[in-house]
């Protein structure tokens, strides 16, 4: 069971829960209008071997990370290979799927969160990939950020970024924004309030607007995580009571 910790921030294991599956596809989901999220959605998707059932065509925009594994995003009119640390972003209404030679694992998240509402019409526009090695390195306090999709990368409504925290625990704070993490490498502890559980590789984190919340590595080397928000905005903006 997902934890749940002060204000409604819940903590989940990347597969926990009962898998939707359809055809080599199989997905979970740990946050979503279903769970209390205003917008945000937060899912697991693993691909076996072969190519995937068709994905996207929903009234939102997606963006998703390749968490492990490797294969080729296809789409209306092209394609293009994606491995570990490669994200890209679905406009609203466009389809891909994916063709995998071995088992891949991709985290997704959907703003703002069409539940179980219906398709909507294809667009045919072509999704926008971008690779962590390609994103500038950006600094604030100790850490660092990497953007790799926002509103000035194909008019995505939604922020996609991995960050690094040094070990220790920087002062609580919170953002004006509903949250999604994901843990791709390290140990620590997720505080929300007076109240923690641990997490680790493959840990889902869903955070709610204006929850006071904190990181803690308490790892002696770096922690890294996926961090998706709506609307986009920069990741270094946080407030502080």
């Amino acid at each position: 069971m997902p934890v749940q910790l002060t204000g409604g921030c819940l903590v989940s294991r990347l597969r926990e829960g009962a898998a939707r599956e359809r055809g080599n596809l199989r997905s979970w989901q740990h946050a979503g209008r279903e769970s209390g999220a205003a917008a945000i959605s937060l899912r697991v998707l693993e691909v076996g071997p072969g190519r995937s059932p068709g994905l996207g065509r929903a009234d939102c925009d997606e963006v998703l990370y390749v968490f492990e594994g490797a294969g080729t995003l296809l789409f209306e009119g092209g394609s293009r290979p994606i491995g570990s640390d490669t994200g890209f972003y679905v406009p609203p209404g466009a389809s891909f799927e994916i063709e995998a030679s071995a088992p891949m694992t991709l985290v997704s998240s959907r703003c703002p969160d069409p539940g179980d509402r219906a398709e909507t019409a294809g667009t045919g526009a072509r999704p926008v990939v971008m690779h962590l090695d390609d994103c500038i390195s950006e600094s604030t306090a100790d850490r660092w950020y990497k953007v790799l999709l926002d509103h000035h990368v194909g008019r995505s409504q939604v922020t996609q970024f991995v960050g690094a925290i040094p070990p220790g625990r920087a002062p609580d704070h919170y953002h004006e924004y509903e949250e999604v993490l994901c843990i791709l490498k390290g140990r620590g502890r997720m505080w929300a309030g007076d109240r923690s559980t641990p997490i680790e590789r493959g840990s889902c984190i869903y955070l709610p607007r204006r929850q006071m919340h904190c990181v803690e590595n308490t790892g002696d080397s770096e922690l890294r995580l996926l961090g998706v928000f709506y609307p986009s905005g920069s990741p270094a903006v946080r407030y502080y009571d």
